[in-house]
């Protein structure tokens, strides 16, 4: 069959009934990455679960009051929410087409979450110093599987960040650095929310319990 007879181009008006609409990368790249967000989601929601039904096992090993140090906590929390607060400045930026401004804002999102992980880092130190690591009792193993997992997730934010920053810095904001810098924006948010719950649900609950 002809290309003609295909399309069945007997007039002006009879390709209407043949269009096809053009791909929409953008949209598709946003919609995929909800639903990466939606299975790391589920992830989470495994280790919670794991923690709250193992939280209690300390096998005559260290409570959560005697390895959790709030006061620190609290000012890690911090860390972590002003570089999501300071990410949102960046956005708002970038919708200016500031780009310099832009790059700022996400340099200082970075050193907050940069501070956020070395904290983290040294909160897991000290304890496997003090003999609390994973393999001490079931609430230290859901512990650790939990809040390292997060702490994962924060690093490959961080690196991302920063390969993104050198895209934006080589080739400006482009439609696709601002689309990346959008998913980025999504992962960076979730997982300030995911923190908010480990705070609230493992150190707050667990020095309370």
């Amino acid at each position: 069959m002809s290309e003609t007879t295909a399309s069945g181009a007997v007039g002006p008006g009879a390709s209407i009934f043949y269009a096809t609409e053009e791909p929409h990368p953008d949209n598709g790249t946003l919609l995929g990455f909800w639903i990466y967000l939606m299975s790391d989601c589920l992830i989470f929601a495994v280790l919670f679960a794991c923690y709250a039904v193992y939280g209690g096992s300390y096998a005559g090993g260290p409570t959560p009051g005697e390895v959790f140090d709030l006061h620190g906590l609290a000012l890690n929390t911090a860390m972590l929410l002003f570089s999501s607060i300071t990410y949102g400045f960046a956005m708002l930026e970038m919708a200016q087409r500031r780009r310099t401004r832009t790059l700022a804002w996400l340099a200082v999102a970075g050193l907050f979450a940069v501070a956020f992980v070395g904290f983290e880092v040294n909160e897991f130190a000290h304890m496997i110093a003090e003999g609390a690591g994973p393999w001490r009792s079931a609430f230290l193993s859901s512990f650790f599987a939990l809040v390292a997992t997060h702490g994962l997730h924060v690093t490959s934010g961080i690196i991302w960040l920063a390969t993104l920053m050198i895209q934006v810095g080589r080739y400006g904001l482009t439609a696709e650095n601002e689309r990346r810098l959008s998913c980025l924006s999504m992962f960076w948010h979730f997982l300030d929310l995911v923190w908010v719950g480990v705070f609230s649900f493992v150190y707050l609950v667990g020095v309370l319990r």
